[in-house]
């Protein structure tokens, strides 16, 4: 085996057809060779990850994912380039964040002291971002469509009064300050259940669906009128949370009508379509649900104003009416009493005439009837006296006494009853016989039965 040759002197042998760099030279062959290859620059795009504000400086990585893995370019967006592109993104409503889709300029370089291959960044497309965000809102919109998903929410019926409201927003934000705001200022009796979530960066669509899916339990109890969902204005990118399939899904399954105020001032949202009613910002949420409430008071009280008037017409119409029947009668009474007092005075002048007349009649006809009591009252003594006469002797005819003067007697019975048979006497019975000077008492010793009537002896 043949041994190395060391060579301990400083200089190193250079070859022109194979040289030796530097860690420093390489460096900036590299650069050399970069700006060469593209000497414009380059476009590259990809998704913003670890997004850093250092001092005036920003730094975060492009990443892809791809069948090998994730491909990843460090970007350095330096304080002079950063200056020229805020206001490209503040034009196109836009801000830096993680998860934002780009389409970026600048200057590739290799940094010898980090040993890592990064992009200078100096310019960004933000017609590229901001069609993503539209071609990712349109696939989504697309879907919903054609499942019926959109109008789901819409087809719900929004009470006449709804007080009883559930807001979705973060509760340190202006959006649930300004919303509040006016509500209590409307002075209406407004019940606010609030779920407090992020309503921006990462996992804000997962936080906002659950939000959402808690109140809907709510409202299928019963317990709610409406839901809205509200947060305040932001950069476009950042509402794109709002363009998120899951909680379009989550809406449109609410039983209560949804609400949205999301700050946007030109698009809508995905949830905006999906809503029953969608409005520019939280403020003009509150709005809607007071200018509801407001309406049925204001019907309420046209109602009773309406209802006050129909009873007033009525009570006036009566009170004209029983006028009227009053008047009515007064004038028919007043004519039935003078009718009736002239029949009175006629009939005053009739009985003044007739009554004497009558009296005298009656008088002579009295008179008349007397004498004739007088002249028949002999008479009818006299008939009387021999009617009694006769009742006399047939009473006397039948007299006991009588006929016992004419040889008769009365026999009884011990207990005095009347002997009329010898069917009701038995030997040694005693008996009391009855005659005209005093009573024989006797003790049957025999009975004898005769064949004709006759009287018995004891």
């Amino acid at each position: 085996m043949s041994q190395p040759a060391f060579d301990f002197g400083d200089d190193v042998p250079d070859d022109a057809a194979d040289p030796t760099y530097s860690v420093s030279e390489l460096a900036d062959a590299i650069n050399d060779r970069l700006r060469a290859g593209f000497d414009d620059g380059v476009w590259v795009r990809g998704e913003i990850d670890g997004l850093n504000h250092r001092g005036p400086h920003t730094y975060f990585s492009l990443i892809e994912d791809g069948d090998d893995g994730k491909a990843v370019l460090n970007v350095q967006l330096f304080a002079p380039a950063k200056r020229r592109i805020t206001p490209v993104l503040r034009k196109a409503n836009l801000e830096l964040r993680d998860g934002m889709k780009v389409r970026v300029h600048g200057w590739l370089d290799f940094w010898a002291q980090g040993g890592r291959l990064g992009l200078k960044m100096d310019r960004l497309d933000s017609r590229y971002t901001l069609g993503e965000i539209a071609q990712s809102r349109d696939d989504v919109l697309r879907r919903l469509a054609i499942e019926g998903v959109l109008d789901a929410n819409g087809r719900t019926l929004l009470a006449r009064v709804p007080l009883r409201v559930g807001v979705v927003t973060s509760v340190d934000s202006a959006a649930w300050a300004d919303f509040r705001s006016e509500i209590e200022r409307s002075g209406f009796g407004f019940e606010l259940t609030v779920a407090d979530t992020r309503v921006q960066g990462d996992g804000a669509d997962r936080m906002v669906a659950g939000a959402i899916g808690t109140l809907a339990r709510g409202a299928r109890k019963g317990i709610l009128d409406a839901i809205v969902v509200i947060r305040g204005g932001g950069a476009r990118n950042e509402l794109a949370v709002f363009d998120s399939e899951r909680i379009a899904r989550t809406i449109a399954a609410v039983p209560v009508p949804v609400f949205t105020g999301l700050g946007h001032e030109v698009d809508r949202s995905v949830a905006d379509e999906c809503a029953h009613t969608a409005l520019k910002t939280p403020t003009a949420c509150a709005g809607a649900l007071v200018e509801r409430v407001a309406e049925f008071v204001a019907a309420s009280e046209r109602t009773w104003a309406a209802i006050l008037h129909r009873g007033d017409v009525a009570v006036s119409l009566a009170e004209r009416r029983i006028g009227e029947v009053a008047g009515t009668i007064a004038r028919r009474t007043g004519s039935a009493l003078d009718r009736a007092d002239e029949r009175l005075d006629m009939r005053r002048v009739v009985l003044g005439s007739a009554v004497p007349a009558a009296l005298a009649a009656q008088v002579d006809a009295v008179q008349r009837r007397a004498e004739r009591l007088v002249e028949r009252s002999d008479l009818v003594v006299e008939r009387s006296s021999n009617v009694l006469d006769v009742l006399a002797a047939r009473i006397a005819s039948v007299d006991p006494a009588v006929q016992l003067a004419r040889g008769w007697s009365i026999t009884r019975t011990a207990d005095g009853e009347v002997v009329r048979s010898i069917d009701r006497i038995a030997p040694g019975q005693r008996l009391t016989t009855t005659v005209l000077d005093g009573h024989i008492d006797t003790t049957v010793d025999e009975l004898h039965h005769t064949s004709t009537s006759g009287r018995s002896g004891a």
